[in-house]
């Protein structure tokens, strides 16, 4: 299952999530997000029950993407016990993404 995030559910959903969390910061415009929305769902399934994993709007959510220094998209970062773990930018294969979460786990 993929998650969405927002500022209304940010702290609930990612910060107090039992489980790490994966948060795929993009936008709506931006093609390389575009490129790498199929491999986040696919690691969303694989990582079922291990890792949440889900989409933060960066034009809708600003004060969250700010706050974690999002300066290019996409930028992926892995929170555990509501901290910034590991932090990933730009399109890349799905094996080297896949990689990097599985480090930060």
């Amino acid at each position: 299952m993929e998650y969405t995030f927002t500022t209304a559910n940010f702290e609930q959903e990612v910060l107090n999530s039992e489980l790490p969390v994966l948060v795929d910061f993009y936008a709506d415009w931006c093609n390389p997000c575009k490129m790498m929305a199929p491999v986040v769902e696919a690691l969303a399934k694989e990582l079922a029950g291990k890792c949440k994993v889900g989409k933060c709007n960066i034009d809708e959510n600003l004060p969250i993407a700010q706050k974690y220094r999002v300066a290019s998209i996409p930028t992926f970062i892995v929170f555990k016990n509501g901290q910034p773990a590991k932090t990933v930018m730009g399109a890349m294969p799905a094996q080297e993404l896949r990689s990097q979460v599985e480090q930060a786990l």
